[in-house]
């Protein structure tokens, strides 16, 4: 090959690659944010509580990166009461919360952004691996956009009324997150069995609600 046809195909290479550079696109400002996003959702996911969780105190006795996303509804689904094969929740006494498929009814509750770290956590609270409950992706709704959020069915549910205190805690969850007005007055009118008897996790969360109200306090006085 001589040396003119040499430089000649060499030019139309780099010319060729010239070309190519230009066509393709460099990723812009946006995608690169999307991306940034996608690996932090990665990290973290969104979770829907109904029952207990919806206080804030709650929730953080075991999950401690658990911070409020917003406030949401379930649509076709209604809340329920009762325990798993009948056996009675040792923690509150009582029945607990679950969710039923109800044309036409609504489930409102809280969405929660929660670390992949405290899955494992969740699960163990919601006796996952005994059985008790079922996890589930299911859409719910906000005054503008649908959320896919983790949330927790239980298996075998046999209707029993809740614990005076269990019913009490779910109430003072609604009216921290701001739930709509009916919806906290259809909970309060939840009849319960009465139980008024001690229970430990009522303990640990007064003492974890003491500190959130103290925290606030002082974060009031610096203001």
């Amino acid at each position: 090959m001589s040396l003119f046809h040499f430089l000649t195909l060499s030019l139309l290479l780099l010319f060729l690659i010239l070309i190519l550079v230009l066509l393709v696109p460099l990723p812009s400002e946006d995608s690169m944010m999307d991306n940034s996003t996608d690996h932090q959702n990665r990290s973290t996911f969104l979770y829907f509580a109904y029952g207990s969780n919806l206080l804030k105190e709650r929730l953080q006795l075991k999950n401690p990166s658990a911070t409020i996303y917003c406030v949401a509804k379930l649509k076709d689904y209604k809340l329920v009461f009762g325990n798993h094969k009948g056996l009675a929740s040792q923690r509150w006494h009582g029945g607990v919360a679950t969710i039923e498929h109800c044309p036409g009814d609504d489930v409102w509750g809280v969405v929660w952004r929660m670390n992949m770290s405290d899955l494992e956590s969740l699960d163990r609270q919601e006796n996952v691996k005994m059985g008790t409950y079922s996890p589930v992706e299911m859409n719910v709704s906000t005054s503008n956009q649908d959320l896919s959020c983790r949330m927790y069915i239980m298996n075998s549910c046999i209707y029993a009324p809740p614990s005076l205190q269990y019913l009490q805690v779910i109430v003072m969850g609604a009216e921290q997150n701001g739930l709509p007005k009916d919806y906290q007055d259809k909970l309060r009118s939840i009849e319960t069995n009465k139980y008024e008897g001690p229970l430990p996790v009522m303990e640990e969360l007064e003492k974890a609600l003491k500190k959130s109200k103290e925290r606030t306090e002082v974060i009031q006085s610096d203001d």
